[in-house]
């Protein structure tokens, strides 16, 4: 945890920026006016704000997922959504803490709390609030915690302490997130093209893949850990983490057959408090056609030829491409 100010985020400008160059992609509310409003001025989210409580909540390590058994093609997915959405976890605990602030002030106190929910540039504060530095993948790194956590805020109507912010830039001279991208998404400004990212490809992007891309995506189903696992922060952090957020069973490699059989009642039972629901069904399909194509193993056929009969269409042209990809190997 860590305490700032409400004042102007330090880089408003350098956000303003990505948005005019359209690197946001199809996220079109990251570019809404009274949104972008909100976002430099956080008061305007509650005008009695005095302090804004940054937290951080640490997931698994992905660098400690056991190889899979090697029956089939299986997937990968980022290890924020190995387990129970965190926009379930983190509400519950962000209500309690703000009771406690009242229980502590002997009154009620204006509060209003976001995780990843808010107009508001959450490592900018962050990193104003002492917990880390904005690395060059875009990530927050903390020197003890690594990049591995999620980050959540109380903004209050009572006057604390702030922070010391973090200024020194522990990245150095070091491009390994940059080299290890598939897609060359990270540029070099500390900023990325949300339209090339595995992550947003997976998840934000809500119809096709572009083909010059799939390629590239190895057999990630469903977001993408690259560019923190080959951070050296990562590999000398804590690897302790929050078990609320502890991965369910089969997740973290989803058998990629098995997910494409999926029907519309099995994907939303099976991902009914999962992250993975907000790819939807056909989305998070799509992903998994694309991981069986790239695996370019011919036991993966059966299931796409099934595909090519699914009620989506996107389903069915990611399915047509992997087949070709299988074929032509």
């Amino acid at each position: 945890m860590g305490i700032t100010t409400p004042e102007t985020p330090p880089h408003v400008s350098a956000y303003e920026n990505w948005l005019s160059l359209g690197r946001h992609g199809s996220m079109d509310y990251l570019a809404n006016e009274r949104a972008r409003i909100r976002r430099r001025d956080p008061g305007l989210i509650l005008p009695e704000c005095r302090a804004i409580l940054m937290l951080g909540v640490r997931y698994a390590d992905p660098g400690t997922l056991q190889p899979d058994d090697g029956t089939g093609p299986s997937g990968r997915v980022a290890a924020y959504a190995w387990g129970r959405d965190y926009h379930l976890v983190l509400p519950e605990r962000l209500q309690e803490l703000a009771r406690f602030i009242e229980r502590l002030a002997g009154s009620a106190v204006p509060q209003r709390w976001y995780t990843d929910t808010g107009p508001i540039l959450e490592r900018d504060l962050a990193q104003r609030a002492g917990l880390g530095w904005i690395g060059k993948n875009t990530c927050l790194i903390n020197p003890k915690q690594g990049s591995y956590f999620l980050l959540a805020e109380i903004l209050v109507g009572i006057e604390l302490e702030p922070d010391l912010p973090f200024t020194a830039d522990r990245c150095g001279t070091c491009t390994r997130c940059i080299q290890a991208c598939p897609t060359g998404c990270i540029l070099p400004n500390r900023t990325l093209d949300a339209r090339r990212c595995i992550s947003y490809l997976t998840i934000e992007n809500k119809g096709e893949i572009p083909p010059e891309l799939r390629v590239q995506m190895g057999n990630w189903a469903f977001g993408c850990d690259i560019c923190q696992m080959v951070c050296p922060w990562n590999r000398f952090s804590a690897k302790e983490y929050d078990q609320a957020l502890a991965a369910y069973p089969g997740q973290p490699n989803p058998d990629l057959r098995a997910e494409l059989m999926l029907t519309p009642q099995d994907f939303n039972r099976k991902f009914k408090e999962s992250p993975i629901q907000r790819a939807r069904r056909r989305g998070y399909l799509r992903n998994v056609a694309v991981a069986l194509g790239n695996s370019g193993n011919p036991a993966g056929e059966p299931a796409l030829e099934r595909a090519l009969q699914d009620n989506e269409a996107l389903v069915r042209s990611h399915a047509d491409w992997a087949l070709i990809q299988i074929r032509k190997r």
